[in-house]
């Protein structure tokens, strides 16, 4: 036995009614989805880009780092902080072992005294006992020279008499002028002592306490780059060195995070850049502190354009040209992390000028 369809006039009648339903259905829907567009384009416009109501721009936290280091090599003779502790600007972090740089200051300060005293030598001249013990002697070589002429002339008055030799009077001729030339010598060595010292040698010796005092300023230099002292505030994030490592200059011993204040970095449209200010008040927001607003600055305004980065999630399209800015924030809370994304909220032009 056949099951067969009958198609009767009231089917194909219900069939047909079908379709135009279903045509009015799909552009009613298209009609819907087409307002739905105009109507953010529309907002886009005069909603999202008024030029004076508020807007937010998108960003992400931008945490700077310092590698701290001695200026000097040494052994590491105490460790004062571990990651994560909070330090102070001038908190003392390690030391190096002080003896060494303690030797130096001392010697480098007995050469600063030497060179002193040989400076107030030369400035001060010879002493009186000096100056006395030089005019004696010019008094015994006039005596000596005197002596010498009375010899010469008594010689010369018996040689007629043939009493002396021609030989003893060339002797005592000569005893005359040595005695003359040591009388000389004499009285330009007094004259020298009542002069003092020269100025040429007070200057030399003067170079010689400057640099004796250079060597002494570097010794003390070193001995106190033997502490490390925390720049700034911040959380130590990273210790390389142990105790009792020995350590070059320069080498790593601490990672130093600032975090006081943060900077962040952020991207503003070009149609908004007339709306950021250097100096101006802005608020950040971040997702793990819902409802939370940190007080913010902005710092900088790049004066070069740039493509959107694609790290940043804009509502703007990620090839328009934006203006990189850096907007210094307070962290009370001690929330904000390398490359953590935020919200920077800029409030309306009427309410900033308030």
């Amino acid at each position: 036995m056949n099951d067969t369809t009958t198609t009767t006039p009231d089917t194909l009648l219900q069939r047909a009614g079908r379709r135009p339903r279903r045509t009015v259905l799909i552009g009613a829907l298209a009609l819907i989805v087409l307002l739905a567009l105009l109507a953010i384009y529309w907002w886009r416009q005069h909603g999202a880009y008024d030029p004076a109501g508020p807007f937010s721009l998108s960003g992400n936290v931008d945490v700077h780092q310092v590698e701290l280091a001695f200026r000097v090599s040494g052994r590491i003779s105490a460790v004062k902080v571990q990651e994560g502790d909070q330090v102070a600007a001038g908190q003392v972090l390690a030391e190096l072992d002080p003896v060494p740089f303690k030797t130096d200051v001392d010697s480098a300060d007995a050469e600063v005294a030497q060179a002193q005293a040989q400076l107030d030598k030369t400035r001060r001249g010879f002493r009186v006992e000096e100056v006395g013990q030089a005019r004696a002697t010019v008094a015994q070589r006039a005596a000596d020279l005197e002596n010498a002429r009375v010899t010469l002339t008594r010689q010369q008055q018996l040689v007629a008499a043939g009493l002396v030799t021609h030989q003893q009077i060339d002797d005592a001729q000569a005893r005359v002028h040595m005695s003359e030339a040591a009388l000389a010598a004499a009285r330009e060595q007094l004259t020298l002592e009542l002069r003092g010292s020269r100025i040429e040698d007070i200057e030399a010796q003067e170079a010689m306490l400057a640099a004796a005092q250079a060597r002494l300023e570097k010794a003390q230099t070193a001995l106190a780059d033997a502490t490390l002292l925390a720049p700034s505030n911040g959380i130590i994030s990273v210790r390389a060195r142990e105790l009792g490592a020995i350590v070059q200059a320069g080498q790593t011993v601490y990672t130093l995070t600032l975090n006081d204040p943060v900077w962040i970095r952020a991207y503003v449209p070009q149609p908004r850049l007339g709306r950021i200010k250097p100096g101006m008040q802005v608020s950040v927001t971040i997702d793990s502190m819902p409802g939370r607003r940190y007080a913010g600055t902005v710092g900088f305004i790049s004066p070069e354009a740039e493509f959107t980065p694609k790290t940043v999630q804009t509502e703007q399209v990620r090839d328009d040209l934006v203006y990189r800015i850096r907007v210094v924030a307070s962290d009370p809370d001690n929330v904000f992390r390398q490359g953590m994304p935020v919200t920077v909220l800029i409030a309306a032009a009427s309410a900033a000028a308030h």
